[in-house]
């Protein structure tokens, strides 16, 4: 048994410790993440946590920044293929209204706000989403000002939303309800 946990212990890796960070912080939230309860959760020692981080904060500080280049990849990096500006648009509205464990850990990280390391990676995403939004605006065609109004409204539904779904329980959309409110959404900020 202590060569198995041995094995399994030296196969994990700083991004594993990270995105088992990232899971916990999405179902509990920040508080939980600890060492110890990682290491359970892993089967592995605290030794093997150590191997890779000095402390929780080195570990929440991979996760962050795993989770935001992760977001940034998996997000923006879907949607450069797309010429036409309204289609990006309309693309990049339907992946994150899709996209339920990214929400979620979005969702806990607002509650977090206020711990020195969750502030400055929630300051880039948001400044990171906002400037995208705004240039995507523009080059479908609004000006500057119009482009600036129309992606803080947009952001501020997907921020609202989640809010009234995951922090105050609101009754969870069906399906065709959610689909309805989504292309309510982009009929209503797509120029």
């Amino acid at each position: 048994m202590k060569a198995a946990q041995t094995t399994r212990t030296a196969r994990l890796s700083a991004a594993d410790w990270a995105q088992a960070a990232l899971d916990v912080l999405g179902e509990q939230g920040l508080s939980a993440v600890g060492v110890e309860p990682l290491a359970r959760r892993l089967g592995v020692t605290k030794g093997s946590f150590y191997w890779h981080f000095k402390s929780r904060e080195a570990l929440l500080t991979a996760a962050l920044e795993h989770w935001e280049s992760v977001e940034q990849e998996t997000v923006f990096g879907k949607l450069e293929a797309i010429p036409d500006p309204r289609e990006r648009l309309r693309a990049l509205f339907l992946l994150v209204a899709h996209e339920a464990k990214t929400h979620i850990i979005y969702s806990e990280l607002l509650k977090a706000l206020d711990h020195p390391l969750v502030q400055p990676v929630m300051e880039r995403v948001s400044k990171r989403r906002l400037d995208y939004l705004c240039a995507s605006f523009r080059q479908a065609g609004l000006g500057r000002a119009d482009a600036q109004h129309r992606a803080r409204l947009a952001y501020a539904a997907y921020v609202g939303f989640l809010q009234l779904s995951l922090q105050l329980h609101q009754p969870r959309l069906h399906h065709d309800e959610f689909e309805a409110y989504v292309d309510h959404v982009m009929r209503t900020l797509i120029p």
